[in-house]
């Protein structure tokens, strides 16, 4: 513990993150961070360290020296929090140590702080659902936005760095080193470790074919029954597994049609999404520049940063998001990177189509550099560019 803890206080701080700003302090819930792999969790440990407890003790799970760790071996770690006498916890990727809910739970009892890290949302979730229900706060930390992107490039809002930031992505370690091969290991030990080991997956190959088709086809609606055919794989039920460890690993995002019937949603087809579009240009296979796609892939995950509950719109035209926000939509919005002649009446028609299902007077079309205001039958889509939306 003293030697992780004397590790970290060598790491640079780095770019003091938003999501700093709106931990919680308390000591009656666990306070759980999670999100994908090498988003910055680790870091945003110190910074809470060094700012507001500096006393805490710290324990990494996935250090080598940790490889042993059986759940017995908690009395070990409760032995340090007693010498120390300290009343504050932070445990990283603690969701790997078999029965480490009855632990925190425990440590929740004894008045302890905890904060705890994660990178797989189910294996945090079906624990929180047990031992935790109603002691647990969580809060997700995704790669830069664009604003932190632009003030650890100390840059201001451009559309020169609109493309930058959706050519890099968000990743740190690859914003600060500018190295693919950063984000060429992420994917493989995602894909690897994260799942092909945790899960038990016997075909690595075709959850590998699986991922690259995914990455390579954002935007683009998909099902399960589809991708069991393209793959050859026996079972729907093994290729759902396959998508929800790729979920749950915070790797993509898998966005269901709007619908008030919950049984539709459930067998319509979904988007993908995926974690950050320097992870998209890194390994994609597709050999077209698809800014287009990639664009609007870029538009979701601000959005996710806000909001968990988010469809897209499909009736006579699309419309590429539906946000809801405590059971009613707050706004619907339609993502083109270059409005033209050609696609113009696409794009609104779509958009002013959601609007009206939804009784909404304003909508949002969201470009690159275009700005406009466009009104039809007494409602308005405020076209705006994507520096503005960002921000």
């Amino acid at each position: 513990m003293n030697a992780q803890k004397a590790n970290l206080d060598e790491l640079d701080a780095g770019l003091r993150r938003h999501t700093l700003t709106t931990l919680p302090d308390v000591s009656s819930h666990a306070l759980i961070v999670s999100g994908i792999r090498r988003s910055g969790k680790s870091t945003l440990l110190y910074q809470l360290l060094k700012e507001k407890h500096p006393e805490a003790l710290y324990l990494n799970f996935e250090d080598t020296r940790l490889y042993d760790f059986e759940p017995n071996d908690f009395a070990r770690v409760d032995a340090i929090v007693k010498d120390s006498n300290t009343k504050v916890l932070f445990f990283d990727e603690i969701q790997i140590i078999d029965r480490w809910e009855s632990y925190v739970r425990q440590k929740l009892d004894e008045v302890c702080k905890v904060v705890i890290t994660g990178s797989n949302a189910s294996l945090l979730s079906r624990e929180l659902g047990t031992k935790l229900t109603g002691r647990h706060i969580t809060k997700e930390l995704f790669p830069f936005s664009y604003s932190e992107f632009l003030t650890f490039r100390k840059q201001k809002p451009s559309e020169e760095t609109v493309m930058a930031y959706l050519h890099e992505g968000g990743f740190p370690e690859y914003v600060k080193s500018g190295l693919e091969e950063v984000l060429h290991h992420l994917f493989e030990d995602i894909l690897i470790r994260d799942i092909a080991v945790r899960y038990g997956v016997r075909d690595v190959k075709t959850l590998q074919r699986l991922a690259l088709y995914l990455i390579s086809n954002v935007g683009k609606m998909v099902t399960g029954n589809r991708l069991k055919s393209v793959f050859e794989i026996g079972s729907t039920n093994t290729m759902m597994d396959y998508l929800s460890h790729l979920e749950y690993t915070y790797l993509f995002h898998f966005i269901p049609k709007f619908s008030y019937s919950a049984r539709k949603q459930l067998v319509n087809p979904r988007k993908i999404y995926a974690a950050d579009t320097g992870l998209i240009n890194a390994n994609s296979g597709s050999f077209s520049d698809d800014f287009g796609r990639k664009f609007e892939n870029m538009m979701f995950l601000h959005l996710r940063r806000s909001y968990k509950e988010i469809y897209y719109f499909a009736e006579k035209g699309e419309c590429d998001f539906v946000v809801v926000s405590k059971g009613t939509v707050q706004q619907v919005i339609q993502v083109c990177y270059e409005l033209t002649p050609d696609n113009l009446d696409r794009e609104l028609n779509g958009l002013f189509e959601a609007m009206a299902f939804f009784n909404l007077t304003t909508g949002t079309l969201v470009t690159l550099h275009q700005s406009d205001e466009i009104e039809r039958d007494g409602k308005v889509v405020r076209v705006i560019p994507a520096t503005e939306f960002l921000k």
